[in-house]
């Protein structure tokens, strides 16, 4: 099954009783979202994925009412608003009486953070939008479909259309995680610690992802763990072009592997596809500035049961504290919103990215740099204390 992060995400907003609700039903055929004439149904986002071809996999996110004025309306709408963040395309659902300053205000956030809009004209059955009003919306967005979405067949129809013209090129045409470091037939050897962080009976989602880009483009894939580097790089006939390591195996990896080959981390290249590589790598030198009492965020944009030796509350942290021989306070977040008081760290450390989508993490990235706040990630942060960032960065940055 497709990971969430590597969904398109198409967010739906608009007034209480709009019919956002109808739409995302109308979208996936079925009954998911509650559908009622009473508003404020829709109390918090609802998910649910599908295949919508020719698109392929889509993450569809239904988000309540943002004129919700009833006792808990104000965190519906923050909750609704958060969802800006991640998403890669807007449905704005409006009927013939409402496009005003809340629609061309929620038009705008979108226009800002480059998110394409479609506009949907619902209740097109009973309403006849006048002209003048469908021109006014246009003159926001040309991707305008009025709609009458308890026609669940013609709605879907309608929009998967108008969404095909919209989604964003670099979502119809991703660059892979290995894009310009590999080429066909050559080979990559991976390197897959199985600890306690392992799932029992699988692999960890970024090892799996990985194995299926390299074989994407046809590449020989050798998968070991750590204790069989010196092994098997003896037996292959000719040299990996690349090899690739779970960052917690950083420093064994970079002692037995010859500086001609090449290394780096699943973590630095899900930073290099998903992130800005870059500005990670800028944000990890802020690490040499940290004083007692800073405060650093250990970021991460999933839920998961912390271990005893988890990387994110017990790794990190004790790497930074050795490298600066500071003593720094650690708090860990964990949740698709960001922190509203992010100007109170010093440096934002962020996991490799590989449950959430592109925007999400750029969108966080946006969000520290307009507060002054340094950034970087996992796998950079690792390498950079242990002294190899230059090596697993060298060529990915450019």
């Amino acid at each position: 099954m497709t990971p969430k992060g590597n969904r398109l995400h198409i967010g739906i907003f608009g007034r209480t009783n709009v019919g956002k609700s109808s739409v995302m039903n109308a979208l996936l055929h079925q009954e998911m979202s509650i559908v009622s004439e009473i508003a404020g149904t829709t109390t918090d986002n609802v998910e649910k994925t599908m295949e919508m071809l020719p698109l392929g996999p889509v993450l569809f996110i239904d988000t309540a009412g943002l004129d919700d004025e009833s006792e808990l309306g104000e965190k519906r709408v923050n909750r609704a608003r958060e969802t800006i963040q991640r998403i890669d395309v807007a449905l704005l659902v409006c009927d013939s009486e409402g496009w005003g300053e809340l629609e061309i205000s929620l038009f705008n956030e979108f226009k800002s953070k480059n998110i394409p809009v479609v506009a949907l004209i619902n209740k097109s059955d009973i309403f006849q939008i006048p002209p003048s009003k469908e021109d006014e919306i246009r003159n926001y967005t040309s991707s305008v479909v009025k709609i009458c979405a308890k026609n669940r067949t013609e709605t879907a129809d309608l929009i998967r259309k108008e969404l095909i013209k919209t989604a964003p090129d670099d979502f119809i045409n991703p660059e892979s995680l290995v894009e310009g470091i590999i080429e066909e037939n050559q080979t990559a050897l991976l390197i897959t610690p199985v600890d306690k962080e392992a799932p029992k009976g699988r692999m960890i989602l970024p090892q799996v992802q990985m194995i299926r880009a390299l074989l994407d483009i046809n590449c020989t894939v050798v998968v070991i763990k750590e204790d069989k580097i010196r092994e098997t790089l003896s037996n292959l006939k000719n040299e990996p072009k690349i090899v690739i390591t779970d960052s917690q195996a950083f420093k064994k990896v970079s002692e037995e592997v010859p500086e001609n080959i090449p290394l780096t981390s699943f973590s630095i290249l899900f930073a290099r596809q998903k992130g800005d590589l870059k500005s990670f790598i800028n944000g990890v030198k802020a690490i040499d500035t940290l004083q007692d009492g800073d405060r650093v965020l250990i970021c991460e944009s999933c839920t998961h049961h912390n271990i005893e030796d988890d990387i994110g509350t017990v790794k990190i942290p004790n790497l930074l504290k050795k490298k600066t021989k500071k003593n720094i306070i650690f708090e860990r977040f964990s949740s698709h919103e960001f922190p509203k008081n992010i100007e109170d760290y010093k440096l934002i450390v962020h996991c490799g990215g590989c449950m959430t989508n592109r925007r999400e993490i750029l969108s966080r990235i946006e969000i520290a740099h307009s507060k002054n706040v340094p950034v970087t990630n996992y796998g950079i942060t690792i390498a950079y204390c242990l002294g190899i960032l230059e090596r697993a960065s060298k060529g990915l940055a450019d």
